[in-house]
């Protein structure tokens, strides 16, 4: 007998899609998790209303326990927090990194300007994969050396650039990165050798919006 696969869906359930495009990416491996596409957001409403592999929740303020503990509540995929690396260094980031593993965290993430000293600190405490934003190629070497297990490349318009000269020195080396709005970018960040790509939603007010559109036609 031919086997069918049935899919159930709500033909009035809406959630966010990203691009299929970043199925062609080859993706990492994170403790039990194979993940290609990451979506870049703290919107509860988004976490509970998407289809890709992870959450990454970073935000421009002091990270603090309870929101790593909020967000892990809220999520229904795999959860990457930040845990400082900006103005939060030092012995706080390492708490915050051993608590965000407490609250079933996949992986931490730490912003560029994290120093050495903190990074090899929170690599020694905590079991989870410690993921190391750079900017740059420069110092690159040394977070790996001090215990970085993947690099994520959020320079900008110069993303492609920095993957595709890491992807050079380091071809073993775990990368993810941000792959810009459009199909195109995000292909460009893959050919240059990026294994999972980080998106971007529309914020909910956008999203709004053109859910009104409609309604008002």
């Amino acid at each position: 007998m031919e086997k069918r696969e049935f899919e159930v869906q709500d033909p009035l359930y809406k959630y966010v899609k990203v691009p299929e495009v970043i199925q062609q990416a080859s993706g990492i491996q994170i403790l039990n998790q194979y993940i290609k596409s990451i979506i870049f957001t703290t919107d509860v409403v988004i976490i509970k209303n998407n289809d890709a592999d992870a959450i990454m929740a970073v935000y421009p303020f002091t990270p603090q326990p309870i929101l790593a503990q909020a967000l892990a509540t809220v999520a229904n995929m795999p959860l990457i927090v930040g845990v400082g690396g900006g103005t939060t260094q030092g012995e706080r980031a390492v708490d915050l990194a051993l608590d965000a593993e407490f609250q079933g965290v996949l992986s931490v993430i730490l912003n560029a300007p994290i120093d050495n000293q903190t990074l090899a600190a929170i690599k020694e405490k905590v079991r989870i994969p410690v993921i190391a934003s750079v900017v740059a190629t420069e110092g690159v070497e040394g977070r790996l050396e001090n215990g970085a297990d993947i690099l994520n490349v959020c320079a900008g318009p110069k993303t492609v650039e920095i993957v595709a000269s890491i992807r050079k020195q380091y071809p073993d080396v775990p990368i993810i990165a941000t792959g810009g709005q459009s199909e195109e970018s995000i292909q460009r960040t893959i050919e240059a050798g990026a294994n999972a790509i980080i998106y971007t939603p529309p914020t909910i007010t956008k999203l709004m919006k053109e859910l009104m559109d409609v309604y008002r036609q």
